[in-house]
């Protein structure tokens, strides 16, 4: 995003053409190369990632937008500006990556919206930042008097992309002392870099972990302390080999219970339910574990992943992806056409604009990521929980066509209720594409092919701004020749409809199994005793009333001398 507010002027530096319509084209070939890379190693990132683990993958994507940034900041020619954005993407091709991790750690449904808010939300953020970056950084000895013959009046574009390398080292330092791996496998492998973060944060947290370490070193000495002094209530026929209530039989024939411990289902801790003793003799089923173990092995498997429904997702989030980023295109062209007094020809007649100018263009532009935020932050969540994400995402797919029809329409309405509409169209692109990510997560099968189905998906967004932007551009300067503003828009909307078809072959279907929903099953007689000990008004006649144990028994001795 930095390298948009001075790419035109970094192309025209160049002196490779004088013509105005070239230098656009070349521009716009540099921007789009970073995405066509992208798209080319999206997948092949993912899918390293299934298998290397995440958290290497991303730090070496930082690595490569560093080194690219370095190279474009240094490019005398056309041809290592196209090269150093052309590698980049292709280092960086870790969008999917980042999305698998966000889905790895999620580890509730409830918080899924909130979880897939963030993304677009640090995206919003940093396209405002780098912005401002790019245009206030750039070419320092013309715009700030900096001393000529230096190397930035040599490369008059090297400053931003100094600056931003810095955040990007910054931001590798972060990830290898405190960023944690997701992956299922791989997070249980040791990691000497997070070991040396917390080092690090031990340093500054000195005083609460001492004071935390005497507090469990006096728990502990009460324990012992209460242990020793009910050591002579044991009963004669068992020991304690461990400080804790679990006691070893010394003798006990063969096949038969301790003496003083004759009822098996005296104690809820070893009586074994039904539905445990059906889950172990399936465990121990050499059958039922070779049909489990196969199961895994087809969840895990990269074609059988590609279901009919994710591949709806994918294509559904390429088209959404397509004509959300021609639009963003399109609306700074209708901002800048001056207004028009010649008479308008309706229905599709006119080539008015707003007739803005740049300032006031950079200004709703940052409303924009303001507006986004907002709305990802406390209507998207809202609106998922009451909706579901399907539902919101049908809303949505449905509403664009009717918005793209509608937008060229706004030259023409009164200046008081232009701007309003251009933000409502600005904030819908909120609600779709975090749908989109939270039905991609549910519909993964298995963690070890998220990585690839995240980025078939980033692929698939890649390919459009590829080419969805030099699409809108042909398309508008065709309609701007003709007289038609609104042939873009059109187009656009009718690349919003097929979108919108596709949506009704969606299903709400849920191949995800949340760590918050996987439980040991206990039965009733287990349960109702764990109450009546964790429950703090739990009556002392209520727990002699339960099932009798040397345990139990101990207990109402030390509570008959009190």
């Amino acid at each position: 995003m930095s390298i948009f507010p001075y790419v035109y002027h970094m192309i025209e530096s160049f002196h490779t053409t004088s013509d105005d319509r070239r230098i656009t084209f070349y521009a716009g070939m540099v921007t789009s190369a970073f995405a066509f890379a992208e798209f080319l190693s999206c997948m092949i990132w993912g899918r390293v990632s299934d298998r290397y683990g995440r958290k290497p993958i991303l730090l070496t994507g930082l690595a490569g937008t560093g080194i690219s940034m370095i190279l474009f900041g240094f490019a005398p020619n056309l041809i290592t500006a196209l090269i150093a954005r052309a590698l980049g993407g292709l280092l960086n091709g870790n969008i999917g990556v980042l999305q698998s991790t966000v889905a790895e750690v999620i580890t509730v449904e409830a918080h899924q919206p909130y979880a897939y808010s963030v993304m677009p939300i640090v995206w919003c953020l940093g396209s405002v930042a780098g912005s401002a970056i790019g245009g206030v950084m750039a070419d320092p000895v013309r715009n700030y008097g900096w001393a000529k013959g230096t190397i930035w009046d040599k490369f008059p574009f090297l400053l931003p992309n100094v600056f931003c390398t810095a955040v990007v080292v910054l931001a590798m330092f972060v990830g290898i002392l405190f960023l944690e791996e997701t992956h299922e496998e791989k997070k249980l492998e040791r990691d000497r870099g997070l070991e040396l973060g917390k080092i690090i944060l031990r340093l500054f947290q000195r005083e609460p972990m001492a004071a935390l370490s005497s507090t469990k070193t006096a728990h502990a000495s009460t324990t012992y302390t209460l242990i020793r002094e009910e050591s002579f209530d044991s009963p004669p026929d068992y020991r304690s080999t461990a400080p804790s209530p679990e006691l070893v039989p010394t003798h006990s024939p063969e096949g038969l219970p301790p003496p003083a411990y004759q009822s098996i289902e005296g104690s809820p801790r070893s009586s074994i339910s039904g539905e445990d003793s059906r889950m172990m003799s399936q465990a121990l089923d050499p059958e039922a574990l070779a049909k489990e173990t196969e199961q895994a092995k087809r969840n895990a498997s990269t074609l059988n992943a590609f279901t009919k429904q994710v591949i709806i997702i994918i294509v559904s989030y390429g088209i959404l992806a397509y004509h959300t980023i021609s639009a963003e295109q399109l609306l700074p062209v209708m901002f800048t056409l001056p207004e028009s007094n010649e008479p308008v020809s309706l229905p599709f007649g006119f080539t008015c604009g707003f007739g803005l100018p740049s300032k006031s263009i950079g200004g709703i532009l940052s409303v924009q990521g303001v507006i986004q935020v907002i709305a990802m932050l406390f209507a998207f969540p809202t609106l998922t929980k009451r909706l579901g994400s399907l539902t919101l995402f049908r809303i949505s797919v449905f509403t664009y066509p009717f918005l793209y029809i509608v937008t060229p329409y706004l030259t023409l309405a009164p200046s008081s209720i232009r701007m309003p509409c251009v933000y409502i169209i600005l904030m819908w692109k909120a609600f779709t594409f975090p749908s989109a990510l939270v039905m991609m997560a549910n519909n993964t099968p298995s963690s070890k092919v998220s990585g690839t189905l995240n980025g078939a998906m980033g692929a698939a967004a890649s390919l459009s701004r590829t080419f969805g932007p030099p699409v809108s551009g042909q398309l508008q300067g065709t309609g701007l020749a003709h007289g038609v503003l609104g042939l873009p828009w059109w187009a656009n909307a009718c690349v919003a409809v097929l979108g919108a078809f596709l949506s009704m072959f969606m299903i709400e279907e849920r191949r995800r199994t949340f760590a918050s929903e996987k439980h040991v099953p206990v039965d009733e007689e287990s349960d109702d005793m764990l109450q009546i000990v964790e429950s703090p008004n739990a009556s002392l006649e209520t727990m002699q009333s339960t099932p009798s144990s040397p345990i139990m028994t101990r207990f109402d001795r030390r509570s008959s001398r009190s």
